[in-house]
Formats: structure tokens, C-alpha cells, sequence
């Protein structure tokens, strides 16, 4: 297949590995079934001490495969069950794992790639890595639930930057705020995400996993969304919360003209008419 999301184990290291040739690892729909079933199974396996998250062939994530979205996106039923089962239900696995979870970060990491590595503990990246989410020049927003857990990792800040003025920010700048725990030289990141993973496998596996359960119920810093003791709690409900833009329903911009214009354009290799 050329769109998967493969487990490798070493010992009590798991590597899940996000792959999509020819697409810098864009996450087709079928991949985010799978990163959900993944991390299912590694919270039920009481030998890991610690999972890697990487890209295929030099990028980490470059965001959603666009190709697929004219086949559901402009379906408001649709587009909600994509993104509050498909892509939600693979996030929240990640996020309820119990496992210290390490990304290795290089070239392109877009959109789903943020969102991917917000979900993780520790975040080491490539100095030439790149991150944003420039939906904006697609027509269409984050998903609610999506834009929260950015905003918790990123910081209101840079999330505002990403998603209103589609910029795209390299490695110091999200080390600067607080996104990244490392930066290192390109042909220095995969092997000091492994010996990130060796060393948290090294320690205490219970200890390991008690410091992840309580760490949910914090503040987090950066969070311009969550209140004291209620971060998770807070995503998990927010696409219930946010006020809707379009027809009291956050996904009712499907059928929209900007929205079919945006992906249209990016499938077309055009500006976009907005």
C-alpha cells in the first residue's frame, strides 16, 4: 500500500511510522483508521515503555491528502464524521495513551502533521523542518476539537499566525514557543530520537505512565482554551462549544462556495478566487 501507518517494535520501543509516497506523508483517510487502531493497541500493551513517531523518507507529515476531499468534504454529514470519528477518534487515541509518546520531526510537518505531533510528549526536529497549516489558502477552517489542541501546544499566538495568515514557520521559531523540546542538525534527528526513546525506556515504566495521567489533568501553559485541571476535558468538548460560523452547525460550510473553490484551486495548481 502506499498510504500506511505502520508498528515496529524493538524491545519496549514502538515505532509507528506515517507513510504516503509520493505525498510527504500526507494522512489519507485510510491512514487515520489506522493510526487509531495503532495506538489502541499500544495502550493495551504492557511491554512498551515508549513509542517514536516518525515520516517516511525525510518529512514527517505534510498534512491531509487533498485528493480525497472532493469525495466527502462538501457533505456537511460527511465532513463532520471525518473529523469527529476519523481524525478525532485517531487524536484522542493518541493523546489517551498512557505511553510517553517521542516525534521525530523533519521536512514538512502541515496541518495534520501539527496536529499528529501535538499529540506527543517530547518533540525533537530538524533545523530545515517547517510547520504550519495553511488551510486558510484551501477555504475552509480547522475543525473545532483540532484547533484546540493546537492552540494548547502552539500557543494562541502561533496558532493565530498559522491558521489566519497561513504562514509557515521553521524549526527555531517553534522551538521559541515552546513546540518543540529539541531542535538539532538534520543528520543528527533520527538518532537523537532514538536514544530520546532508549533513555525513557530505560526508566521506570510505572512512573512513566502515572506522570502521563496526571500531567492530563493540568494546565497546560499555552493553552488558550482550557481552564485549570480541565485541558482534555475541554478539547473533548469544544466542537460543542465554539460558536458556529454558517447555519448553527460548525460543518456547515461544506457545500460552500469558498470552501469547493479553495480545493479546487489547490487540485488544479492555481490561485485560488476568493
Amino acid at each position: 500500500m502506499a498510504d500506511t501507518v505502520s508498528l515496529t517494535l524493538d524491545g519496549a520501543i514502538a515505532t509507528v511510522t506515517l507513510e504516503h509516497a509520493g505525498k510527504f506523508n500526507a494522512m489519507s483517510r485510510g491512514m487515520w483508521l489506522q493510526l487509531h487502531a495503532v495506538f489502541v493497541d499500544l495502550q493495551l500493551r504492557p511491554g512498551v515503555r515508549c513509542v517514536l513517531v516518525c515520516g517516511k523518507d525525510g518529512h514527517f507529515c505534510a498534512g491531509g491528502d487533498i485528493a480525497q476531499y472532493p469525495d466527502f468534504r462538501f457533505d456537511a454529514a460527511a465532513l463532520r464524521h471525518f473529523h469527529e470519528v476519523e481524525v478525532w477518534g485517531a487524536l484522542q487515541a493518541m493523546l489517551d495513551c498512557d505511553v510517553p509518546i517521542v516525534a521525530q520531526i523533519e521536512g514538512n510537518c502541515m496541518g495534520a502533521g501539527v496536529e499528529i505531533a501535538s499529540c506527543c510528549d517530547l518533540r525533537l526536529a530538524s533545523a530545515s523542518a517547517r510547520f504550519g497549516a495553511p488551510i486558510a489558502r484551501l477555504g475552509f477552517p480547522m475543525a473545532p476539537r483540532e484547533a484546540a489542541l493546537v492552540a494548547q501546544a502552539v500557543g494562541s499566538t502561533t496558532a493565530r499566525a498559522m491558521l489566519l495568515a497561513a504562514e509557515v514557520l521553521d524549526a527555531d521559531h517553534m522551538l521559541r514557543c515552546g513546540f518543540l523540546t529539541r531542535t538539532l542538525a538534520d543528520k543528527d534527528v533520527a538518532d537523537a530520537a532514538w536514544a530520546m526513546s532508549q533513555r525513557i525506556a530505560a526508566l521506570a515504566p510505572q512512573a512513566a505512565r502515572l506522570n502521563k495521567q496526571t500531567l492530563r489533568t493540568l494546565v497546560v501553559p499555552n493553552s488558550a482554551f482550557a481552564p485549570a485541571g480541565q485541558a482534555q476535558a475541554a478539547i473533548k468538548d469544544i466542537a460543542n462549544t465554539v460558536p458556529p460560523l454558517v447555519g448553527g452547525d460548525p460543518y456547515a460550510y461544506a457545500d460552500s462556495a469558498e470552501h469547493r473553490e479553495g480545493i479546487a484551486a489547490f487540485l488544479e495548481k492555481r490561485l485560488p478566487r476568493f
